[in-house]
């Protein structure tokens, strides 16, 4: 008996349970991503107009990254709803580019993952925010579409001619540092958006041409007084070779600066060359007292987040929302609690989940929570997690998870039908049984493995020749009994569920 016919009999289109994980997973993409939601849902999401962060910690498979997409989609929603209080955001999801960067950067033992770990530090998230916020801006200007951030789908006009002569100075700034996409060349890219925000640099170019007309007048001079014997005096060419020290002299700030940016943004991928060269499209005017990531320091990071959200305001873009998931995930933690900590406590600083107008949506795993427990007051008075809208727990209770499986059977159902979890069973497997059992599994992942296997069981027991339509009792409880040894022997570091 395969699986299909038995769905299909009870009016259901398509198996709600093969999919685990929810960036594969088409039924919750589909519907339940705007009609199932997590009872801390309310908390987590918060108001759009007035984006706060959000502290989330959650045991594996509970649902985090289901949270992340749903609220990347109905943030998306609401900008296209509200268009002149839009928000950014910003998925802060894949930190092996960042990882590697910085990990490059050190020789021998230093490389060890816990040594590079412990060189991280919270200029270094902030700078991996401001690359991911600054080149979606970018390519939203230059409407670039293949890029796969959210605002790649955004087709709204940018009123870039909305913009101030300080904002896209700003801006052209925070392009030079931070703009890391490789879709194009780094200083053509720049032009680009340079014409697009009408920044002049013409300006700058009176440097390259006083040499130009400083020859220019020497040559007028030596032909119109016939003078020929001064070309063979050194003190002729002393004025021209002055003219050159001024260009001169920005060439080697600009140097100068371009090492400092690319060497203290340790997680980018910088090329000082590029930096070089545009820096020197800015007159001195323009840079004098102006933020640039030149140390290892917080300070300048703030003011250029501050900057970029000014420019965001000017654009429509008021509020700015980080998505921070899959901290487990890079291979150099590889699931390691004490590593994860590493990585993830930098970010626990009030100042920047407290900093106003940007909304910071951390969904942490559960083993960090115990770290958080067992930490000395000088962090929770860092971190103030009293104010951040923690959810210590990303829990599920029996009757939710029950809600859930027949919220995907009612998404995969066909027309007219309106199929429920005990309809697939026999009258010996009782409602409350259902929630019962569903109540031990804890969370979604293992639930929908669980049902999996229970129509596996099912369907392999029968012949399509005498098929039944019902699961038994017997079937359920030792298919339960098979998955939660399983489980436990994969919590324990044995095996695989």
């Amino acid at each position: 008996m395969k699986i299909q016919p038995f769905l299909e009999h009870h009016g259901i289109s398509t198996n709600p349970f093969a999919d685990e994980d929810a960036r594969t997973d088409l039924v919750f993409k589909g519907f339940c991503i705007t009609h199932t939601y997590h009872p801390s849902w309310d908390k987590v999401y918060g108001n759009p107009a007035e984006p706060a962060t959000a502290i989330v910690f959650g045991e594996k498979g509970s649902g985090k990254t289901a949270l992340r997409l749903q609220i990347a989609r109905h943030l998306g929603n609401y900008n296209a709803d509200h268009p002149g209080a839009r928000s950014l955001v910003v998925e802060y999801d894949d930190f092996n580019p960042y990882l590697d960067r910085i990990r490059e950067r050190f020789r021998g033992r230093g490389r060890r993952p816990e040594r590079v770990l412990k060189q991280w530090k919270l200029w270094d998230h902030m700078d991996a925010i401001l690359s991911l916020g600054v080149t979606q801006l970018v390519d939203r200007i230059l409407d670039v579409k293949q890029a796969n951030h959210p605002a790649a789908c955004d087709t709204t006009p940018l009123p870039v001619e909305s913009l101030s002569r300080a904002q896209a100075r700003d801006l052209m700034l925070l392009a030079a540092c931070y703009d890391q996409s490789t879709a194009q060349s780094g200083l053509d890219r720049w032009k680009q958006l340079r014409r697009r925000v009408r920044f002049s640099t013409w300006r700058t170019k009176w440097d390259l041409a006083l040499p130009v007309l400083v020859a220019v007048a020497t040559a007028a001079v030596v032909i119109g007084w016939k003078r020929w014997e001064w070309l063979e005096s050194p003190w002729l060419y002393v004025p021209v070779a002055a003219s050159a020290l001024p260009r001169m002299w920005r060439c080697l700030k600009s140097c100068w600066r371009a090492w400092k940016v690319a060497r203290h943004t340790r997680v980018l991928n910088q090329n000082r060359g590029r930096i070089r060269r545009i820096f020197k499209r800015f007159s001195e005017g323009q840079l004098a007292g102006q933020p640039l990531p030149q140390y290892q320091r917080t300070d300048d990071r703030y003011e250029m987040l501050g900057k970029l959200q000014g420019v965001l305001t000017a654009l429509g873009l008021p509020g700015m929302v980080v998505l921070v998931d899959r901290v487990d995930e890079p291979y150099l933690i590889n699931g390691s609690a004490e590593l994860m900590r590493a990585l993830v406590w930098p970010l626990l600083d009030n100042k920047l989940l407290k900093h106003p107008g940007l909304g910071l949506k951390l969904l942490l795993p559960a083993e960090l929570l115990d770290f958080v427990d067992h930490e000395e007051p000088a962090f929770h008075q860092r971190a103030r997690l009293d104010k951040q809208n923690l959810t210590r727990s990303l829990e599920w209770t029996g009757e939710s998870l029950y809600d859930l499986a027949n919220s995907r059977l009612q998404a995969c159902a066909a027309d007219g039908r309106t199929p429920v979890l005990t309809d697939l069973f026999e009258e010996s497997v009782s409602e409350r049984r259902l929630i019962d059992a569903i109540r031990s599994l804890r969370v979604p992942r293992h639930l929908f493995k669980f049902l999996y296997r229970v129509l596996v069981a099912h369907t392999n027991a029968h012949t399509d020749a005498e098929p039944r339509w019902k699961i038994s009792g017997e079937t359920f409880e030792s298919t339960l009994a098979l998955y939660q040894r399983d489980r436990d022997a994969f919590q324990r570091g044995h095996g695989a569920v």
